[in-house]
């Protein structure tokens, strides 16, 4: 028997319907009950019946919300399987779920999402990492390594910040035909060099914005997607890695065991890098979009900004990037939206940025300095 590549799940799972919420501020209501509104709009707008429903997998929001039992209690759900992952980012959610449809645990299964964090006025100021080099260096938020990641490349490779603006503008320019963005005003390389730094070198435009919102996925078996959507999306290839020695990792800054999964992604999905049509990379910070394009073999080390200013990548080159904006400019959701617009721009239904000819996507995200993922998806199933 000839065995497969790892993560090579091609056509046994496809994505049949994703819905959200209105992003942004959305006082008076929990971060569960957002997550319960995600998936009753998801059903309603796909035309699904909640009773196809027979697994749940949620994530924890900011704080510790989205608890599986109580999202199934609020939603009136009784699936044959639920879970709940402390850190979602949708990718580790969508691999479980296939994970779970493989098994036979469930065939149908709504991946949801909810948070208040904006609302309840949470400011994301928590040790990141090991605590004793959180008190010592302040590394509060995502923009702490982040900042300390980028000096790390810029002495590598001389990366200089209007390198790395290239990045917060093009995603901006596509959040301007984004409905659903916060951040919807145009941002020029200039505009963004004359912004204060917030934790220099990064600027505003170089972290997301905290927001309020919800999202959900639908996920059944390839042989069921014909029944509940005559657009599924299918899941091609999985892969994931984990840097867990963290500060044992060499140059962990630049989290190179990232390249495991980029090593295994494209053998899993049967496909050569040069087979993707669209790109997105979860991005708390735009210096994951750099390390990622690098990581994956998309740019070469310290050509981010060259790629950009020669159209190789973003807005209006040869591979479009987060054309929703991410989470720079559209909102904040642990991944969910990219994956939500990666669907939607495979089905066809992403208006005005409507890609033309787009077959295949593939979502990179990360658990900070702990974890990796990558998903490719198809309009064909094998």
């Amino acid at each position: 028997m000839t065995s497969q590549p790892r993560g090579a799940i091609r056509g046994r799972s496809a994505i049949v319907a994703a819905g959200n919420t209105e992003q942004g501020t959305v006082p008076g209501i929990s971060a569960d009950e957002i997550a319960v509104e995600a998936l009753r709009l998801t059903l309603r707008e796909n035309g699904i019946q909640k009773s196809e429903v027979d697994g749940l997998i949620t994530c924890k929001s900011y704080g510790g919300f989205g608890i599986d039992t109580e999202i199934g209690r609020l939603a009136g759900l009784n699936p044959g399987y639920s879970a709940t992952l402390d850190y979602g980012t949708c990718n580790f959610s969508l691999h479980l779920a296939c994970a779970v449809i493989d098994a036979g645990l469930a065939s149908t299964v709504a991946i949801v999402y909810g948070t208040n964090q904006r609302s309840s006025g949470n400011r994301f100021s928590h040790p990141l990492g090991r605590q004793d080099e959180a008190s010592v260096y302040g590394f509060l938020n995502v923009a702490g390594p982040a900042g300390m990641a980028f000096r790390r490349h810029q002495h590598r490779y001389g990366t200089t910040e209007r390198d790395l603006g290239h990045i917060a503008v093009s995603q901006r320019r596509y959040a301007r035909d984004n409905p659903l963005a916060i951040f919807r005003e145009p941002l020029s390389l200039d505009d963004y060099l004359a912004q204060p730094y917030l934790v220099e070198p990064l600027r505003r435009a170089d972290l997301c914005m905290i927001s309020d919102g919800g999202a959900c996925l639908i996920v059944t078996s390839a042989d069921r997607a014909a029944d509940l959507s005559d657009k599924p999306v299918h899941v091609q290839g999985i892969a994931q890695q984990t840097g867990l020695r963290d500060r044992q990792n060499a140059d962990q800054w630049m989290r190179p065991w990232i390249e495991r999964v980029a090593e295994r992604i494209y053998p899993a999905a049967g496909i050569e890098r040069a087979d993707i049509d669209a790109l997105y990379i979860q991005d708390p910070t735009s210096v994951w979009v750099l390390q990622m394009l690098e990581l994956y073999g998309f740019v070469q080390p310290g050509g981010v900004g060259e790629a950009f200013r020669n159209g190789e990548v973003g807005f209006g080159g040869k591979l479009p990037l987060n054309t929703n904006g991410g989470q720079l400019s559209e909102a904040y959701m642990w991944g969910f939206l990219h994956l939500c617009e990666a669907v939607r721009q495979l089905r066809g239904e992403a208006g005005e940025r409507q890609l033309d000819g787009l077959r295949t996507a593939q979502y990179c995200s990360t658990f900070g300095f702990m974890k990796a993922a990558s998903t490719i998806l198809s309009t064909d199933r094998s």
